[in-house]
């Protein structure tokens, strides 16, 4: 039996979660969701979130996780949940092999 979990996180997205944690003082959750709409057909919805929900796919990142709902699962299947911090901002991000075009912002995707 395949153990792999469909979705992985970036050491530096688990690194991010930590130190917003450790700034909050109490473990913050990542929620990534896809949202019908944005430029390109589909959007990622990024939020800290506290609460986890029964349904949600959990994957541990350092002192916190990534929470995916099951609506959302199938569209980011084979995904990775990165942090980047670039000379044009800093932001979470979706590495997702399924999307065959993505807009500039890259919050916005088609499949």
């Amino acid at each position: 039996m395949d153990l792999t979990l469909p979705i992985s996180v970036s050491d530096s997205c688990a690194a991010r979660l930590s130190a917003i944690s450790a700034a909050e003082g109490a473990a913050k959750n990542l929620r990534v969701a896809v949202l019908g709409g944005g430029c390109s057909g589909f959007q990622y919805e990024f939020s800290l979130v506290d609460d986890v929900a029964d349904d949600d796919l959990v994957i541990e990142a350092g002192d916190a996780a990534v929470l995916i709902d099951p609506v959302s699962l199938p569209y980011l299947s084979g995904s990775v949940i990165d942090f980047k911090n670039e000379l044009i901002g800093a932001r979470f991000a979706v590495e997702n092999p399924n999307a065959t075009a993505s807009c500039g912002c890259g919050t916005s995707f088609s499949m």
